[in-house]
C-alpha cells in the first residue's frame, strides 16, 4: 500500500515539472514571434532615430551642462570683491600692532623666517592676488581681491610667473629702509631654489610707488638679475591678477639672527661678483715685513650730518693711523662713488668711520668682523628715539662689530624742548663737530684691537675666509 502511494506521487511532480518547462517554452517561443514580428514590420529607421534621439538628449544635457558652469562662472567673477589696500581703521597700529595693509588676510609664519604671503596657496583656497587702482597718493583708493584663475574679473590682466610685492611703511629710495624692505625677498629665494621674480610691485602705505632707489636697484639685480618695476599702466582701473606672488608686509622683524647673516653673506658675495671683485674680498692681511695691514676709511658725506670741520676730523685719524705700521687710510665722499665703487672701497675697508646717514649701509659690503665707528650731531641722542639705531643694529645683523658712536653735545638748543617730533626734526639735519682728544682715543683703541684680531688670525684667516665665502654665493 504505501508503495503504491509512493508511485503516484512521484508521477504527479513529474507532471508538475513537464508542465512547468511547457509553460516558460511557450512563454520564450511567443517572445522569439513578438521580436520578429516587430522587425519584419516596422521601419528600418526606428533603430537610428533611437539612436540620434539619445545623441540630442546627450547633446542637451551637454549644452546645458556648459550654460551652468558659464553661469557659476559669471557669478564667481562678480562676487570678486575688492577691498582698499590702506585700511584706516589700523592706521595707529600700522607699524606695531596689526598691519593696514591688505589687512583682511594673515600671514604664513615659519620660526626664524620672515612673514610672508604666497599666492595662490592652501591658505588663499587656490586663489590668485588681484590688484586694482595705481594711485601714488591714496592708498585707500587702491585696492586687492582674491580671485580663480577660471574667473578672474571682467578685463583683468594676468602677470604671469613670479611677482614678488613689497610694502614698506618707510621708502624704497633710501639705502637702509630699501634694504630692511627688500632683504626677506632674497631670504625667501635662498629657500626656494633661488626662484627670480619677473617683476616687482611696490607700495608705500598703500600707494604705489614706481621705483626703487639707484642703490636698491642694482643690489637686486646682483642677485635676481635685470629689476622691472611694475607700474599697471595697461589700462586704468583694470584689474591685475598674479599668476604667483609673494608678499613681505613686515621687513626682516621676525626673520632670525642666522638667516639674516646668510643673507647679507649672499648679498656681499653677489655683490663682488657683480662688480668684477674676487668674492673672497681683500686678498693679501700681511705687509712684506709681517704685520697685519689694517684698511681705515673716513667715509664723509655732503650737506647734512657731515662734519663741520672735515679737515680736523681726517688728520685725527690721519696721525693714528700713522702711529701703527701696516694702516691705510682713506678719505672718501659716499656722493662721489658709484654702486660698484662703494662696493669696491667698503669690501677693502676693516674700519668705517662716518657721520650717521644712508652710506652707512655700505658696510654691508666689507667682511664679517670689521669695524664701525658712527657720529651724530647736536639733538639726536635726546630726540632720534630708537631709529639712531639703525645702523647699530645693521652691525650685528650683517657680522660687523659697531664700536659705538659719539654724540655731539655742542649746538644750538631746541626752542621747543617739550615737543620731541619738532625737536628732532630741528636737530636732524644738523652737521657733526669733533672732540680732538675723545675721537683720538677712539681711533687709536679700535685700531689696536684690529691690529690684534688680525694678528691671531693671520695663520689660518685666509683658507678660512675663502672657503666661507665659497659657501655664501649659494644662489
Amino acid at each position: 500500500m504505501k508503495m503504491e502511494h509512493h508511485l503516484k506521487s512521484c508521477t504527479r511532480n513529474k507532471n508538475k515539472l513537464l508542465t512547468i518547462k511547457f509553460i516558460t517554452i511557450s512563454f520564450f517561443t511567443l517572445f522569439l514571434v513578438v521580436i520578429l514580428f516587430h522587425i519584419q514590420y516596422s521601419s528600418p529607421f526606428d533603430f537610428s532615430l533611437s539612436a540620434r534621439s539619445q545623441t540630442r538628449r546627450a547633446s542637451l544635457f551637454q549644452e546645458n551642462y556648459s550654460n551652468v558652469i558659464e553661469m557659476m562662472t559669471a557669478k564667481l567673477k562678480h562676487s570678486v570683491t575688492f577691498l582698499p589696500l590702506q585700511d584706516s581703521r589700523f592706521r595707529e597700529t600700522a607699524t606695531t600692532g596689526h598691519t593696514w595693509f591688505m589687512s583682511s588676510l594673515n600671514d604664513t609664519r615659519e620660526e626664524n623666517e620672515a612673514e610672508y604671503l604666497y599666492f595662490p596657496s592652501k591658505a588663499s583656497k587656490g586663489r590668485l592676488l588681484c590688484f586694482k587702482g595705481r594711485d601714488m597718493k591714496d592708498g585707500t583708493k587702491n585696492s586687492y581681491a582674491l580671485a580663480w584663475r577660471e574667473s578672474l574679473p571682467d578685463s583683468a590682466i594676468l602677470l604671469e610667473g613670479l611677482t614678488f610685492i613689497s610694502y614698506t611703511y618707510y621708502d624704497h629710495t633710501n639705502l637702509w629702509h630699501g634694504l630692511c624692505a627688500v632683504a626677506p625677498f632674497v631670504r625667501w629665494s635662498m629657500k626656494n631654489e633661488c626662484l627670480k621674480p619677473e617683476r616687482w610691485v611696490l607700495f608705500h602705505w598703500g600707494e604705489l610707488r614706481s621705483r626703487m632707489g639707484s642703490w636698491i636697484q642694482q643690489l637686486m639685480q646682483t642677485n635676481f638679475g635685470e629689476v622691472k618695476v611694475e607700474r599697471f599702466d595697461r589700462g586704468d582701473n583694470v584689474p591685475y591678477c598674479f599668476e604667483k606672488a609673494v608678499v613681505m608686509r613686515h621687513e626682516m622683524s621676525q626673520m632670525g639672527q642666522e638667516n639674516k647673516l646668510k643673507t647679507f653673506d649672499l648679498l656681499r658675495c653677489k655683490a663682488r661678483s657683480y662688480c668684477g671683485i674676487s668674492p673672497a674680498g681683500k686678498g693679501r692681511e700681511i705687509n712684506e715685513r709681517g704685520f697685519p695691514i689694517i684698511r681705515l676709511t673716513l667715509l664723509m658725506r655732503r650737506g647734512s650730518r657731515s662734519f663741520k670741520n672735515a679737515t680736523v676730523v681726517t688728520d685725527i685719524f690721519s696721525k693714528e693711523c700713522a702711529r701703527v705700521e701696516g694702516c691705510i687710510l682713506h678719505v672718501v665722499q659716499s656722493d662721489d662713488l658709484s654702486f660698484c665703487d662703494q662696493v669696491k672701497v667698503l669690501t677693502n675697508t676693516d674700519i668705517v668711520a662716518s657721520p650717521c646717514g644712508a652710506q652707512l649701509t655700505n658696510m654691508l659690503f666689507m667682511d664679517r668682523e670689521s669695524s664701525v665707528m658712527e657720529f651724530y650731531p647736536k639733538g639726536w641722542l635726546e630726540y632720534a628715539g630708537s631709529g639712531q639705531y639703525a645702523y647699530h643694529w645693521m652691525a650685528n645683523q650683517s657680522g660687523m662689530k659697531h664700536q659705538g658712536a659719539w654724540w655731539d653735545p655742542v649746538g644750538k638748543e631746541c626752542p621747543s624742548p617739550q615737543d620731541q617730533w619738532q625737536c628732532f626734526s630741528f636737530h636732524k639735519d644738523g652737521m657733526v663737530g669733533h672732540n680732538e682728544t675723545y675721537f683720538t682715543e677712539w681711533a687709536r683703541r679700535v685700531i689696536d684691537q684690529v691690529r690684534l684680531m688680525k694678528q691671531e688670525q693671520a695663520s689660518a684667516y685666509q683658507a678660512n675666509k675663502q672657503q666661507h665665502d665659497s659657501k655664501a654665493c649659494v644662489c
